[in-house]
C-alpha cells in the first residue's frame, strides 16, 4: 500500500480533553499543516480546574472550520472497563449524540479515556458504529494496527524516543527496509496543557516545521487514515494478482515491482510486467 499521490508516509496526531491549550496546538497544526484527532468529552464543559476545559461555545468555535476531526472520548471520561457494560455504552452513545449533532457531522473515530477497554468494550463499540479507538500504549514503530479498535500510536510527544523515532522517520523510507516495505505511519498523541505545564510548546513546534520541509508524507487525520487502509483493503485482484479493481469510493495507490499505481474509484488497472 501507498499513500495518496503515491508517498510511502503518513503522519497524524491525537489529543485528548478539549482544553485552552489546543487553541494554540490549532494554530500549530495550521501553521505546518498537521493534521489529526481531538477527542473530546461532552459533559465536562467549562471544569476550570480539570486542565483547562473548554466551555462549549468556544469548544465548538474552535473546531467547528478547524479541518480538524472531532472524535470521541466518553461523555465524563470515565474508565469504560470498570463500570457494567451498559453503563459504558451510555457514556459512548451520549458522547456520540452529542457530538454529532453539534458538529453536524458522523463521528466514528475514539481514543479510550484512562486507556480504560477490554474485549467487551471493543466488541460493543463495534457494534455502536465506532470505527477505531485509539489507546496509549506505545509501539516506538510506523506500523498500521491489526486491529482498528485497539490502535496503538507510535508514541507520546513527552516520549525520550521521540526525537529518535522522528529522525528515523523524517530520514529514512520503507523503500529502503529490506523486504519489509509497507508504508510508514508516525502517529503521536498527548495532551496540549501538557506543553504548558513542561513548558515545551518548542518540541511541537521543531516536530511540525520538520514535517513541513518534506513533501513526500501524507498528512490526515485519525478516520482518513483508517478509511483510505479499509479502501486498500477492498481493492479486488484478479487470480494471477495482475490486476486490481477499486470498489470503493476513493483513489487508492499501490506500489508493485518497484512501480507505483494509482487505481482510481471504479477503475480496474493492469500492472506492467
Amino acid at each position: 500500500m501507498r499513500f495518496p499521490g503515491g508517498k510511502a508516509k503518513a503522519m497524524t496526531f491525537s489529543y485528548d480533553d478539549g482544553v485552552k491549550a489546543d487553541l494554540r496546538l490549532l494554530k500549530v497544526f495550521e501553521k505546518y499543516g498537521l493534521k489529526g484527532a481531538f477527542n473530546l468529552n461532552s459533559k465536562l464543559f467549562d471544569c476550570e480546574n480539570w486542565h483547562g476545559r473548554m466551555d462549549e461555545q468556544t469548544t465548538f468555535n474552535a473546531f467547528y472550520k478547524s479541518g480538524q476531526e472531532v472524535a470521541l472520548h466518553g461523555a465524563r471520561h470515565i474508565f469504560l472497563n470498570k463500570v457494567p457494560l451498559h453503563e459504558a455504552i451510555k457514556e459512548v452513545v451520549d458522547n456520540r449524540v452529542y457530538l454529532e449533532e453539534k458538529f453536524g457531522k458522523i463521528v466514528r473515530g475514539m481514543a479510550y479515556a484512562y486507556n480504560g477497554y477490554n474485549a467487551d468494550i471493543k466488541r460493543v463499540l463495534a457494534d455502536l458504529g465506532v470505527a477505531y479507538a485509539r489507546t496509549t500504549i506505545s509501539t516506538y514503530t510506523f506500523g498500521l494496527p491489526e486491529d482498528f479498535l485497539e490502535w496503538n500510536p507510535t508514541c507520546h510527544h513527552t516520549d525520550e524516543r521521540l526525537e529518535s523515532i522522528a529522525d528515523k522517520f523524517f530520514g529514512a523510507s520503507p523503500q529502503d527496509e529490506f523486504k519489509h516495505r509497507e508504508p510508514w505511519l508516525f502517529f503521536v498523541w498527548g495532551h496540549s496543557y501538557e506543553f504548558d505545564d513542561d513548558n515545551n510548546w518548542q518540541v511541537i513546534e521543531n516536530l511540525g516545521k520538520r514535517a513541513a520541509e518534506r513533501s513526500d508524507i501524507w498528512h490526515a487525520t485519525n478516520i482518513e487514515i483508517y478509511e483510505y487502509a479499509q479502501a486498500y483493503k477492498r481493492l479486488v485482484f484478479s487470480l494471477d494478482g495482475e490486476r486490481a479493481y477499486n470498489l470503493s469510493a476513493i483513489d487508492v495507490w499501490l506500489e508493485i515491482r518497484g512501480k507505483v499505481y494509482k487505481i482510481a474509484s471504479g477503475a480496474t488497472v493492469q500492472f506492467d510486467k
